[in-house]
C-alpha cells in the first residue's frame, strides 16, 4: 500500500460507516411512521420513554465497547503483538458478558425505577429490552475487533442488517401484541403496543450478532496465521489483560454514560416537573412524543453520520500516537473533522430551513411542535459532530478521563439550566432542546481546550468550518425559495421537498468543491467520491 493510499484509510473507513449509518438511520426513521399509526401517540410515548431508559443501560453495558476494544487491540496490532491482541479480544468478550448480563438483570428487576412516576406504562416495554442489552455488548466487542483491523465492512453491513430486521419485526410484533390484548382498556393496549415495538430492537441486534459471528468464523484461518507468525516476545497473562480492560474500557464507558445521559435525565425531569405543575399525563406524553420520536428520529440521522468519523478514527489515531507520530495523528484528526463538517453543517442548515415540511411529511400526526424543535435544535448536529470527534481523539490518546470530566461539568450546567427554564418559563418541551444546546456548546469548548493542551492541535477553521458554511448559505436560500415557490403553486410537502432538496444539495456540492479545492485523492475517499471528482473535473478544479 502506497503512502497516498494509507493517508486515505481514515476517510474511506469513515465513509463506509457513514454510508451504513445513513441507510440504517433512514430505515429507522421511516418505520416510525407506520409504527405510530399502529400503537398511537400514547403508545409511542411509552415506546420513547422505554428507549431512553434502555439507552442508559446500554451505555453502561456496551455503548462504547467498539471504540474501547478497537483502541486497545489497535495498539497491540500496531506493535505486531497478535497473540496479545487475541487475548484482549477474548477478555473483552468476558467483560461484555458479565457487565451486559448484570445490566440486563437490572433492566428486568428495576425497570420501574428508570421510568418517571407518572409514565409507568413504559415499564413493560423496557423489560422486553433486557435480552437486547445482553446481546449488544457481545456485538460491540466483535465490531470493535474488526475495526481494530481497519475493516469497517462487517460493522457497516451488520448495522444495515440490524436496522432492517428492527423495522420489520417492530411493526409486526406491535400489531400482534395489540391484537393479543384487543378489547382491553386503552392503557393496556398502549403498553403492549409499545412493548411489541421494542421486540424489533432485540431481533435486529440478534441478526447483526449472527452476521459478525459468521464473518469471524470465515476469518479464523487468517487470524490464526497471524498469531502463529507473532514472535514479538512475552505474552500477557489473562489477569493482566483483564486489568488493562477494566482500566481502559470502564472509563470510556463511564465517559459515554455521562456524555449521553443528559437526554434521559432531561426527559425524566420534563415529565416529573410538568406533572407536579399540574399538566395532564396525556398532554405530557404528546409533547414527549414530538421530542423523543419525531424530533430525535430526524436529528439522529446526521448525528449518527458525524459520529462515524471518530469511530473509524480511533484505531488510526491510537496507532499513530502509540508510535509518537504526532504530526500523523493530527493530520488524521484534520481529515475526520473535515469529513464530518462536510456533512454536518449543510445537514443542520437544511433541516433548520425546511424543518416543518420535513416533519409533516414523515410524521403527519405531528401537532407542529417537532418542527419548531427541529429548527432550533438543528445546530446540535454541528456541535455534536465536533464533540464526537474531540471525544474520540481524547480517548484515542489514552486520556478517557478528560472527556468524562468535561461531560460531567456540561451535565451539571445542562440539568441546572433545564430545571430553571421549566420552573420559570413556559417553554415546555423546547426547554429540553435548549438545554441540549447548552450542554453541547460546553462539551465542545472544554474538549477543544483539552486537545490543545495535550496534542497541540489547532483547528483548521477555514477548511473545516468556514467553507462548508459559505457553501451552505446559498444552499439554504435555494431550498427555501424553491420549496415555498412550489408550495404556493402546488401545496404539497412531498413535491416541494422532492425538488428543493436535490437541487439545494447540488448547489452545496458544487460550491463546496469550488471553495474547498480538496486534493483529488482526498475527495475520491469522500462519500460518493468518484462522482465528486467527476464534478471537480467538469468545474476544471483539477488540470
Amino acid at each position: 500500500m502506497s503512502s497516498k493510499q494509507k493517508s486515505n484509510v481514515l476517510v474511506k473507513n469513515a465513509s463506509f460507516l457513514m454510508a451504513a449509518a445513513l441507510i440504517s438511520k433512514i430505515v429507522g426513521l421511516l418505520y416510525k411512521s407506520p409504527l405510530t399509526h399502529i400503537v398511537g401517540a400514547d403508545g409511542m410515548a411509552y415506546y420513547g420513554l422505554a428507549q431512553q431508559a434502555y439507552m442508559i443501560l446500554l451505555m453502561i453495558a456496551s455503548y462504547s465497547i467498539p471504540q474501547a476494544v478497537s483502541k486497545i487491540i489497535a495498539e497491540k496490532l500496531a506493535k505486531g503483538e497478535y497473540r496479545n491482541a487475541q487475548k484482549y479480544f477474548k477478555g473483552s468478550l468476558l467483560y461484555a458478558v458479565v457487565v451486559g448480563g448484570a445490566a440486563a438483570l437490572f433492566c428486568l428487576a428495576g425497570a420501574g425505577i428508570l421510568i418517571p412516576s407518572n409514565q409507568q406504562g413504559a415499564t413493560l416495554a423496557l423489560r422486553f429490552l433486557a435480552p437486547t442489552i445482553f446481546m449488544s455488548g457481545i456485538l460491540g466487542v466483535y465490531r470493535g475487533y474488526f475495526q481494530a483491523y481497519r475493516n469497517m465492512v462487517p460493522t457497516s453491513i451488520s448495522q444495515i442488517l440490524e436496522q432492517f430486521a428492527n423495522a420489520a419485526f417492530s411493526i409486526v410484533a406491535a400489531w400482534l401484541f395489540i391484537e393479543f390484548v384487543a378489547g382491553s382498556d386503552k392503557d393496556s393496549i398502549d403498553r403492549w403496543g409499545a412493548a411489541g415495538g421494542t421486540i424489533g430492537t432485540g431481533v435486529g441486534v440478534a441478526a447483526a450478532l449472527g452476521f459478525v459471528l459468521v464473518v469471524y468464523q470465515l476469518n479464523r484461518r487468517i487470524i490464526r496465521s497471524k498469531i502463529v507468525s507473532d514472535h514479538t516476545g512475552r505474552v500477557e497473562s489473562y489477569r493482566e489483560v483483564i486489568e488493562v480492560i477494566l482500566r481502559m474500557v470502564t472509563p470510556i464507558i463511564l465517559s459515554a454514560f455521562i456524555y449521553n445521559v443528559n437526554g434521559y435525565i432531561d426527559g425524566y425531569l420534563f415529565s416529573e416537573i410538568l406533572g407536579k405543575q399540574g399538566f395532564e399525563d396525556e398532554g405530557i406524553r404528546m409533547l414527549y412524543t414530538e421530542y423523543s420520536i419525531y424530533f430525535l428520529s430526524i436529528i439522529n440521522i446526521p448525528l449518527t453520520l458525524s459520529s462515524a468519523a471518530p469511530t473509524s478514527m480511533i484505531p488510526e489515531v491510537s496507532a499513530a500516537y502509540a508510535k509518537r507520530h504526532m504530526e500523523l495523528a493530527n493530520f488524521k484528526i484534520d481529515q475526520a473533522v473535515q469529513l464530518s463538517m462536510f456533512i454536518s453543517i449543510p445537514a443542520a442548515v437544511g433541516m433548520a430551513v425546511l424543518s416543518q415540511p420535513i416533519v409533516r411529511i414523515l410524521f403527519p400526526d405531528t401537532i407542529g411542535t417537532a418542527g419548531l424543535l427541529l429548527s432550533v435544535g438543528a445546530v446540535t448536529v454541528i456541535l455534536n459532530g465536533l464533540s464526537n470527534i474531540s471525544n474520540g481523539v481524547l480517548q484515542g490518546i489514552g486520556m478517557p478521563n478528560l472527556p468524562m470530566r468535561n461531560a460531567a461539568i456540561a451535565l451539571v450546567v445542562d440539568v441546572t439550566s433545564l430545571v430553571v427554564m421549566l420552573l420559570t418559563t413556559g417553554l415546555g418541551i423546547l426547554a429540553v432542546v435548549l438545554a441540549i444546546i447548552v450542554y453541547s456548546v460546553i462539551i465542545c469548548v472544554l474538549n477543544d481546550i483539552s486537545m490543545k493542551k495535550f496534542l497541540g492541535y489547532k483547528n483548521k477553521w477555514v477548511e473545516a468550518y468556514l467553507i462548508p458554511l459559505m457553501a451552505s448559505a446559498p444552499m439554504a436560500l435555494t431550498a427555501w425559495l424553491l420549496f415555498n415557490g412550489l408550495y404556493t403553486l402546488i401545496p404539497s410537502n412531498l413535491l416541494g421537498l422532492a425538488v428543493s432538496v436535490p437541487v439545494a444539495a447540488a448547489v452545496y456540492i458544487v460550491l463546496y468543491i469550488v471553495f474547498a479545492r480538496v486534493p483529488e485523492e482526498q475527495l475520491q475517499a469522500f462519500p460518493f467520491g468518484s462522482w465528486l471528482v467527476r464534478i471537480a473535473y467538469l468545474l476544471r478544479i483539477y488540470g
